[in-house]
C-alpha cells in the first residue's frame, strides 16, 4: 500500500528545478557541447516512519515507443542516506552508498544515461523518483530490468517524492 500523501516527503536537486529544462549535464553525450551523461544531485528529507530503504528512478514516459525510456535505476539505498551527489550514476557507480547498486537503463548499459528524445520529438518529460520502502533490500539484482522495478517496488512503497526535468532537442 502507497502513502503518495506522505507530503513531508521532498526530493530537492542542486543539479535542475523541478519542471526546469535540464542543464547539459544531465543530457546525453551525444546530444551536443557540455553534456556529460551525469546523475543529478539529490536531497531527499520527511521519509515517512518505517522507511527502511530508498530506491532512485529517472523515466521518460514520452519517448517513443512502447512504456516509455528507463534512464536510470538505483535500489537498496540505505534508510541513513539522503542524498546522493552529482555523477552518483556514473557507469561504475563508485558514489553510491555501500550496497546500494544500479540496474541497466533502457540504453543498455549500468548508470545513468542523460536525457537525449529525438530530434523534432517535442519536450519529453524526466522524472527522477525517490521511492520510500519499507524493505531495505528490494529483492532484485542488478540483471533485472527497469520495467520489473514498479512491480517489484509497490508493495514496497510507503511513498514517493519526484521531480521532473524537461528537454527538447530541436
Amino acid at each position: 500500500m502507497t502513502h503518495d500523501d506522505a507530503t513531508s516527503f521532498r526530493v530537492s536537486s542542486e543539479s535542475f528545478e523541478d519542471g526546469q529544462t535540464l542543464p547539459p549535464a544531465q543530457r546525453g553525450a551525444a546530444t551536443g557541447a557540455g553534456a556529460k551523461d551525469e546523475s543529478p544531485q539529490l536531497s531527499w528529507s520527511g521519509a515517512p516512519d518505517g522507511t527502511l530503504g530508498y530506491a532512485v528512478t529517472v523515466f521518460d514516459p514520452d519517448a517513443p515507443g512502447r512504456g516509455g525510456f528507463w534512464h536510470w535505476a538505483v535500489l537498496d539505498i540505505p534508510a541513513a542516506t539522503t542524498s546522493l551527489p552529482a555523477g552518483a550514476g556514473s557507469r561504475p557507480g563508485g558514489h553510491l552508498p555501500p550496497g546500494a547498486f544500479q540496474l541497466k537503463n533502457d540504453g543498455g548499459s549500468t548508470g545513468y544515461m542523460g536525457a537525449a528524445p529525438p530530434k523534432g520529438h517535442g519536450p519529453h518529460r524526466y522524472i527522477v523518483t525517490v521511492h520510500a520502502l519499507d524493505v531495505a533490500h528490494s529483492g532484485l539484482d542488478s540483471g533485472a530490468h527497469p520495467a520489473k522495478l514498479e512491480a517489484k517496488l509497490a508493495p514496497h512503497t510507503l511513498a514517493r517524492a519526484s521531480l521532473t526535468g524537461i528537454y527538447e532537442r530541436h
